[in-house]
């Protein structure tokens, strides 16, 4: 599994962006999808998951609320909505897949096996 995020930028504290990851492969819709970020200085941190069906999602108590995971298999393609950005959520943002067919979403790091670039958030106060 190949995997491309994008739709990162710079706004305003309260704005919204929505980040997309597009995947390769023809086992995506068998893998559980996540969103990581990474801030300068601080370690990579588990943003939001989602099932390989769609059907259960899992977020960081940080963003609960203010973000929403979702997933199309039949485009390939897993979105993160990002809504009333603060100043604290800016990072790299990263999509990843892992955890084949399994039921349980990890927000380890090391659960996920396959990683996409990174797409940059930069939100001004």
């Amino acid at each position: 599994v190949q995997l491309q995020a994008f739709g990162g930028g710079l706004v305003q504290a309260g704005d919204s962006l929505r980040l997309s990851c597009a995947a390769s492969g023809r086992t995506f819709n068998t893998y559980n999808m996540g969103w990581f970020r990474q801030a300068p200085g601080k370690e990579r941190e588990f943003v939001a998951g989602i099932s390989w069906t769609g059907g259960r999602t899992y977020y960081a108590d940080s963003v609960k609320g203010r973000f929403t995971i979702s997933r199309d298999n039949a485009k390939n393609m897993v979105y993160l909505q990002l809504n009333s950005l603060k100043p604290e959520d800016t990072a790299v943002y990263y999509c990843a897949a892992g955890g084949r067919l399994r039921r349980t979403i990890l927000a380890g790091p090391e659960a996920y096996d396959y990683w996409g670039q990174g797409t940059q958030v930069t939100v001004s106060s």
